[in-house]
C-alpha cells in the first residue's frame, strides 16, 4: 500500500500520466504512423502537426527513459548488496516458499473470479462500474478479500495497515478494519502433538485433563482449557498452530524482497521508508508468534502492577513457565465479564464508575512506569473479574512509547480535555515533526472543526436486553463498538496533520485507538464524567499515581 501511495504521488508530478493532450486524427489509411515523406499541400499542416506531436512525444518518452537509465547507472555500486540480499533471504525462505507460491497463486484466481463475477453484473447496469472495483484486485476491498485467503500473515497484514493510518491511504485504512483473524480449529490431535513435542513429557504428567474444545481459534493461535495436575490450578494453554512460523517467514521474506526490489529501480520509494516499514512488520509478527516473548511482556505488566501498588485493584494472569516454550503458553485462567456487561458488573461490584477509574489509572500508569503498554484494550482483553479487579488479557500486541512522544501527548492529551486547539496544534506539530514551519493558528482552527462534532461522532449505541420471569427482570447493557466509526476521527486528525506535512508515529496511532476504546466504555459505565478531566485519574507523569484502595 505505500508503494500504491507512492505510485499515485509519482503519477501527479509525472506530465504523460496527468496530462492527456489531445493528438490531431490521423488519416483513416494513414495506420497510425508518421510519414515526412512528399504530401500534398493540403495535408502539410497535418505533417507539420504530426511530425511537431510526434517528436515532443518521443522526446518526453525519451528523456523519462534516459533518467531512469541514469538512476539505474548511479545505483549500480548498491547492486552487490541488492544481489547478496536477495540470496541469503531466499536461501532462509527455503522450499516453503514454493509450497506459499501455489497457495497464493490459488487465493488470487479465487479472489479474481469473485471480481469477475461481481463485474459482470455491474458492467451492464446503469450505474456503471463501481468505484472499488476500477483497481481490480489492488483495490480496497478485493486485496482485504485476498490477504483473508492467504492466511495468518496476511490477515495481521491487514490489522497492521489498518492501525497504521499514517502510513497508508485513508480508503486502504479504513477496509482493513473488516479484516478479521478468524480461522477454523486445528484437530484436537494436532494440538496434542504440538504439546507433546514442545513439553517433551507425557500431557498426563503436566496436566488433570485438557479440554479438546478451543475456547477460541484465530489464524496464529488457539486456545484451550485445562487444569495443572500438581496445583489443581484452571489454566488456559495457547498453542502456535502447526506450520505458521514458517508460513510467516516465507511471506514476510516475499514481501521484503518485494520492497527492496521496489525501492532499488524507484529511489523516490525510500523516501517512504518501505522497507523499514516491511523490517518492522515482520520484527512485529515475528515477535508475536515467539509466545516466551507475551509471556515477558504479561510478567512485566505484573510487576509494574504490584510496584505501584496496584494489585489489590488489577491482575494479569500468571504464566506457568514448567509448561511453557515458544509455541506453548501455559498461563492462569481468569474468570470475569467484559467492561461492557453492565449487569453483570453491577452484580460484581457497587460502583461500576469506580471500576472504570481503576482501569484508567492502570492502563495510563503503565505508559510511562511499564516497560510496555496493553496496546489493544478491546472488550475480550479488559475484563472485570470475579474477585472485584480489573484483568488485563492477551498481551500479544503491546506499544513502546518514546519519551519525546509521551511529553507531546501529555500536551494533546491536556490541551483536548480543555479544548485549547492551539495547545493541541503545538503538540501535534512537536510529535510529528518534520523541520517545516507550521501555521500553528491555521492548524488550530482545522482541529477545532474536527474535535467539535466529537460527542456527535463517538456516541455509544448501548443495548438493553430485557429478559422477563415471574420474579424478575434481568437487564444488560452492551456497547456496540464501530470499528469504522472509531478510526473516522482519528483519520480525519491525520488526514489534517498531514496536509501540514506531519507524520506521526505508529505508536501514537496506537495510544488513540485505546483512548478511544476507553471513550467507549466511559460513556457506559460513568456517562457523566471526563476520563481526562476527573481529578481521580492520574494521565501526566509529574502527578504522583495515587493508590486506590
Amino acid at each position: 500500500m505505500a508503494a500504491t501511495a507512492a505510485a499515485r504521488g509519482a503519477a501527479s508530478r509525472s506530465p504523460l500520466l496527468l496530462h492527456h493532450h489531445r493528438l490531431p486524427q490521423v488519416p483513416a489509411g494513414g495506420g497510425g504512423s508518421l510519414r515526412v515523406g512528399a504530401l500534398g499541400a493540403g495535408r502539410d499542416w497535418r505533417r507539420r502537426v504530426r511530425v511537431r506531436v510526434g517528436v515532443r512525444v518521443f522526446a518526453r518518452y525519451s528523456s523519462q527513459s534516459q533518467d531512469f537509465s541514469s538512476r539505474l547507472q548511479d545505483r549500480a555500486g548498491e547492486l552487490p548488496k541488492l544481489v547478496e540480499d536477495l540470496l541469503q533471504t531466499s536461501i532462509s525462505t527455503g522450499p516453503r516458499g514454493a509450497f506459499r507460491m501455489a497457495q497464493g497463486i490459488q487465493a488470487l484466481l479465487g479472489v479474481g473470479g469473485e471480481w469477475l463475477n461481481d463485474f459482470s453484473k455491474t458492467a451492464n447496469t446503469s450505474e456503471g462500474i463501481p468505484a472499488q472495483m476500477r483497481l481490480g484486485l489492488l483495490s480496497p476491498l478485493y486485496l482485504r478479500r485476498l490477504f483473508e485467503r492467504m492466511g495468518a500473515t496476511y490477515i495481521k497484514l491487514g490489522q497492521f495497515i489498518a492501525s497504521a493510518p499514517t502510513f497508508f491511504p485513508a480508503e486502504y485504512v479504513e477496509e482493513f478494519q473488516n479484516c478479521f483473524d478468524r480461522a477454523p480449529p486445528v484437530p484436537y490431535s494436532e494440538i496434542e502433538s504440538i504439546l507433546h513435542e514442545e513439553l517433551q513429557r507425557p500431557l498426563d504428567s503436566v496436566y488433570e485433563y485438557i479440554d479438546p474444545v478451543p475456547i477460541a481459534s484465530a489464524s496464529i493461535a488457539q486456545v484451550h482449557g485445562a487444569r495443572l495436575k500438581s496445583s489443581q490450578k484452571d489454566v488456559v494453554i495457547k498453542v502456535l498452530k502447526p506450520g505458521i512460523e514458517d508460513t510467516l517467514v516465507a511471506d514476510l521474506n516475499f514481501i521484503y524482497l518485494v520492497a527492496r526490489v521496489l525501492e532499488f529501480l524507484s529511489p523516490e520509494l525510500e523516501r517512504t521508508s518501505l522497507v523499514a516499514i516491511i523490517k518492522d512488520i515482520k520484527e512485529s509478527m515475528l515477535e508475536e508468534v515467539d509466545f516466551r516473548k507475551e509471556a515477558v511482556n504479561m510478567e512485566a505488566f505484573q510487576r509494574y502492577i504490584e510496584a505501584m501498588g496496584f494489585d489489590r485493584q488489577a491482575k494479569s494472569p500468571f504464566v506457568y513457565h514448567h509448561c511453557s516454550t515458544k509455541r506453548v503458553l501455559t498461563m492462569e485462567r481468569l474468570y470475569g465479564v467484559p467492561l461492557t456487561d453492565l449487569d453483570s458488573i453491577r452484580s460484581l461490584v457497587p460502583d461500576p464508575e469506580l471500576t472504570l477509574v481503576t482501569a484508567l489509572n492502570v492502563w495510563f500508569g503503565s505508559l510511562i512506569s511499564c516497560e510496555s503498554f496493553h496496546a489493544d484494550v478491546h472488550a475480550g482483553n479488559l475484563w472485570l473479574l470475579r474477585d472485584g479487579r480489573v484483568g488485563f488479557i492477551d498481551f500479544g500486541i503491546v506499544g513502546r512509547i518514546s519519551p519525546r512522544t509521551w511529553a507531546a501527548m501529555e500536551i494533546f492529551l491536556a490541551s483536548f480535555a480543555t479544548e485549547d486547539y492551539n495547545a493541541m496544534a503545538s503538540a501535534l506539530s512537536e510529535m510529528g515533526a518534520t523541520g517545516n514551519d507550521i501555521d500553528v493558528d491555521s492548524f488550530a482552527k482545522d482541529l477545532q472543526k474536527i474535535f467539535s462534532s466529537l460527542q456527535q461522532e463517538l456516541d455509544t449505541e448501548i443495548i438493553v436486553a430485557a429478559a422477563r420471569s415471574s420474579d424478575a427482570t434481568a437487564v444488560s447493557a452492551n456497547v456496540v463498538v464501530d470499528e469504522r466509526q472509531m478510526n473516522a476521527l482519528f483519520l480525519d486528525l491525520v488526514r489534517v496533520s498531514e496536509s501540514y506535512g506531519l507524520k506521526f508515529p505508529r505508536e501514537f496511532a496506537l495510544l488513540m485507538k485505546q483512548l478511544l476504546y476507553f471513550d467507549r466504555y466511559t460513556r457506559l459505565l460513568a456517562p457523566s464524567m471526563n476520563m481526562l478531566r476527573d481529578e481521580r485519574i492520574n494521565i501526566t507523569s509529574n502527578k504522583q499515581t495515587r493508590r486506590m484502595n
